[in-house]
């Protein structure tokens, strides 16, 4: 069949499967806008600006596994998109983003609102191009949903002239290529060399990252820690893949990690790094990293090894498809002498904070008791997203989505509305700050829109909090730029925007706020006043061996 461009974008959307878009309209991409307006079978959420809407399609797609779709004008409707494509390369989320530019006629002209964003997207995507010729159009979409999807995920940008949305070519649907698993890369040598690592050391610690949610390994890497009786740490971006509330797991690695998770690290004879990448913030000063160790490394892409780390063997290939290979070559163990010495940990270094006074980490924990685990949770970016790390225990995968490799401060509202966008009967909360509260509570007013309702939690301390803390502790008590005392009044701001708006100020209203917004089925936004002092401990000082970690002990407080 004959079809415009504009249709052909549509009818390739649906051949994908792809029910949901996120988007906001302009001028050069209006064409493919009034195919869509044809298509109530895909659901466009529009939202208040372009950053709003990446990072929507980013939490749609960590919240399903699924390709998130951004859709965006040319100009600065394509360069708003940027920092949202940009966090999703580097927590390597599936995404597709199409935009539209000026038609070709117009092009390298500075023409209104031209500009080169597949360029200036290059080195943030997996694929970048801008179409313009329409008879290419079905094949470059196709192209780009299947690498969005294919080995390592990630973003990919598909610009369209304005003269192809309009264009017309011959159109047939084809079947979607499946994308399975890459095992081609998985040797058995190095399945059996890792097998036999595992099975001499005394004092292995298993590592795991975003890799393993990506995956889907999560089954795996149970039966292997308790086949093996192997401790098990996790990254930020690697919360879920292991329960949170398993008798082996032993918190998260790194900076914020806990004691016994770091400690572990540095007496281990063994690393066993199952989808981790080895970031700074997990490792610390990377040269004294479990130096005393020898590391395996599993990963499904062949530039992670040896970038960050030196490792004595790994694997390439699917993470779950690694474990099921390598599971019948470990021998049973219970390493009991082990486990009894990270129990000792356990009971040395417990997560501990101020019980007296309203906190972080206590509005945490009694989320994670009236949710019982159960609920979505995105974060933005400081210490309330590390205080959602440390304090809520997470059992499954994919049900924290916060900006890991980037740290986008601003990222949380719209993935809490891609999330519930998903999974409209789930409970999504975001955790957030009261800076970043001030960068995205305009898309409050997209939830309450579009009748997508989620719960917003701000710990307002009137600070960057994290940025503040370190001064705190690093820079002399000098607080530059980093005081927030302005007028700001949020439940006020909340119910402008339509939204039920709480504050608390004391540890006893915390319950009832909560339970009143989960009931309540509206948006609802509570404010938790704390204190500007409160810091998230532990901490490893940027640079550091992790193991040297401070907590209040150490710091007298």
């Amino acid at each position: 069949m004959r079809l415009s461009g504009a249709e052909i974008v549509i009818e390739c959307l649906k051949e994908q499967g792809v029910d949901t878009v996120f988007g906001y309209p302009g001028g050069t991409i209006l064409n493919i806008y009034d195919s869509l307006y044809k298509h109530p079978e895909i659901r466009h959420i529009l939202t208040s600006h372009e950053q709003g809407a990446a990072h929507a399609a980013d939490g749609y797609a960590r919240a399903t596994g699924r390709t998130g779709v951004v859709m965006a004008t040319s100009g600065p409707g394509a360069t708003n998109l940027v920092t949202g494509i940009a966090t999703a390369m580097l927590d390597s989320v599936p995404l597709v983003a199409i935009t539209c530019n000026v038609g070709i006629s117009l092009l390298g002209k500075d023409s209104f609102q031209e500009i080169d964003i597949a360029g200036i997207v290059l080195p943030i995507t997996k694929y970048s191009v801008i179409v313009k010729d329409v008879n290419r159009l079905a094949d470059t979409l196709r192209k780009g949903f299947k690498i969005a999807k294919s080995g390592r995920p990630g973003p990919v940008l598909i610009d369209i002239t304005k003269n192809v949305t309009a264009e017309y070519a011959e159109f047939m649907n084809r079947r979607v290529e499946k994308i399975g698993p890459l095992t081609r890369t998985i040797l058995g040598e190095d399945v059996r060399q890792a097998a036999a690592m595992i099975n001499a050391s005394q004092k292995p610690v298993l590592f795991v990252g975003g890799g393993a949610v990506a995956s889907g390994a999560q089954d795996e890497l149970v039966k292997l820690a308790h086949k093996a009786g192997i401790p098990v740490c996790d990254s930020l971006m690697g919360k879920g893949a292991f329960p949170g509330t398993d008798s082996l797991y032993m918190g998260m690695l790194g900076m914020h990690g806990t004691k016994v998770a770091n400690k572990a690290m540095h007496a281990c004879d063994l690393v066993i790094a199952a989808g981790v990448r080895f970031s700074d913030r997990d490792t610390g000063k990377a040269d004294l990293f479990a130096k005393q160790a020898k590391i395996i490394q599993f990963d499904i892409d062949q530039a992670e090894v040896n970038k960050n780390v030196m490792v004595d063997a790994c694997v390439i290939g699917d993470l779950k498809e690694i474990l099921k290979d390598i599971m019948p070559l470990v021998r049973p163990n219970d390493r009991s002498s082990w486990i009894s010495e990270i129990d000792d940990l356990k009971e040395e270094f417990p997560l501990q904070y101020d019980e007296t006074v309203l906190t972080g980490p206590y509005v945490m924990e009694k989320l994670y008791e009236i949710t019982g685990g159960d609920a979505i949770i995105t974060t933005d970016v400081g210490q309330h997203q590390m205080w959602a790390a440390q304090y809520y225990k997470y059992q499954l995968p994919r049900r924290l989505l916060t900006s890991g490799g980037l740290g986008t401060m601003g990222y949380g509202v719209g993935a809490a509305i891609g999330a519930k966008a998903a999974f409209p009967d789930k409970t999504v909360i975001n955790i957030a700050g009261d800076g970043c509260f001030r960068m995205n509570m305009n898309e409050i007013l997209t939830s309450v829109r579009c009748d997508i309702p989620i719960i917003e939690i701000v710990m307002n301390n009137h600070t960057l909090g994290m940025v503040h803390q370190w001064q705190r502790l690093f820079y002399g008590e000098r607080y530059s730029q980093t005081v927030l005392d302005d007028k700001l009044d949020i439940v006020k701001v909340a119910e402008g925007m339509g939204a039920l708006g709480i504050r608390i100020r004391r540890r006893e209203e915390v319950e009832d706020a909560i339970r009143t917004a989960i009931e309540s089925g509206r948006t609802a936004v509570i404010e938790c006043l704390i204190c500007r002092d409160d810091m998230v401990l532990p901490m490893a000082p940027g640079g550091e061996p992790i193991e040297e970690a401070f907590d209040q002990n150490d710091l007298g407080i």
